[in-house]
């Protein structure tokens, strides 16, 4: 094998598929990527057995077809480092030769026949969607997932197809964020799974280009999202999702609309005086608008008033986790939002128009 490269396109693609790569493990071929080239292409390939990455790279010149495994690492480190506009790598063996204007290198790898195989996306999608949407609704969800949880189902991503409707859900157990969108499918069978966190963060940085289409296949316990360029796989999460319909809250009568970046710019401050001990901010709502407090022993207090835009019901009082409000917040993508509460000790359930809704769990201020 020999090809030459433009040493930049190399860059930006190693880093990409380096981010399924694990450095450490007991099977050394999973610790480098799998260089193909073939024809005019030069295709790059790594998985750490849970999640796969095969695309292929720009501004090649194939000079002779073959491939070869090469530790991803000293890989990148050598590309990165590299001044040359181009390296030509050539396999020699098992080892792999890397040339510059003034720099060669040399670096042992292994027989290619012990990388695991990767899955292919063979027939036809069961849909397609756009990258832009694909990226909104997994934006509008990921931060929701639990983190080392024993439930190990959501510790990924729900997503639901039913006909031409796509549904994204994620939970930790103190809130909750569903996305809803719309993709292309000729399948009326309804489907779901439950896709793990790391390979949705893979994703929003494999497909980047907002004008790209997707295709999405599910098959044999596994998630497969392709372009033209890249194919994506990963094992699904094995559990069952909560039912996450009988959570979401129908009863709240009293409801605020407020501007998105006020909320925003009060709960932050308002959050500057908390700490571990009392991280909850109180809002009081009212027919005069929202009062936003604070406190935490030792430190002081803080009260901030907001007008909104409009309030209808009792007045209430409820505590939430700053965070957990910054978080749905930050990717409303409308100027303004919904609020809908019952009671202080009740969830509230915020939303921006009809394709985005959080629960989220209050907190008790005494």
């Amino acid at each position: 094998m020999k090809v030459i490269c433009d040493r930049s396109a190399l860059v930006e693609s190693l880093n990409l598929v380096g981010g399924v790569i694990i450095s450490r493990t007991p099977k050394p071929v999973l610790t480098c990527v799998k260089v193909t080239a073939e024809g005019d292409v030069l295709t790059l390939a790594g998985t750490d057995m849970e999640v796969a990455v095969r695309l292929t790279t720009p501004r090649v010149e194939v000079t002779e077809s073959g491939e070869m495994l090469i530790p991803s690492d000293k890989l990148q480190q050598i590309v990165r480092e590299s001044v040359d506009p181009t390296l030509t790598i050539a396999a020699d063996g098992e080892a792999a030769h890397i040339t510059g204007q003034d720099s060669k290198f040399k670096i042992y790898g292994y027989g290619v026949d012990d990388f695991p195989p990767i899955p292919e996306f063979d027939g036809s999608a069961d849909f397609e969607i756009s990258a832009e949407e694909l990226h909104r609704l997994i934006a509008m969800t990921i931060f929701a997932t639990a983190r080392e949880n024993s439930r190990y189902a959501i510790n990924g991503v729900l997503m639901e197809r039913d006909k031409n409707k796509l549904s994204v859900v994620a939970t930790d157990g103190h809130r909750l964020a569903l996305a809803k969108g719309h993709c292309n499918s000729q399948n009326d069978t309804p489907q779901s799974a439950i896709v793990p966190t790391k390979a949705l963060n893979l994703l929003l940085r494999l497909f980047d280009d907002a004008e790209q289409t997707v295709s999405v296949k599910i098959q044999d316990g596994q998630i497969l999202f392709a372009t033209e360029q890249a194919v994506l796989s990963s094992n699904l999460v094995e559990g069952n999702f909560p039912p996450y319909a009988d959570v979401i809250p129908k009863d709240g009568d009293k409801k605020a609309t407020i501007a998105t970046d006020v909320l925003v710019s009060a709960v932050r401050r308002a959050a500057l005086l908390t700490n571990e001990e009392s991280k909850g901010v109180r809002l009081a709502f009212d027919e005069g608008g929202l009062t936003l407090s604070s406190r935490a022993p030792e430190m002081g207090e803080a009260e901030i008033k907001v007008e909104i835009d409009e309030y209808n019901g009792d007045p209430v009082e409820i505590g939430f986790n700053p965070a957990y409000m910054l978080d749905a917040l930050k990717v409303a993508d409308e100027s303004q939002v919904h609020l809908d509460m019952k009671a202080g000790n009740k969830p509230g359930v915020l939303r921006t128009g009809p394709q985005f809704l959080y629960v989220i769990m209050p907190v008790n201020l005494q």
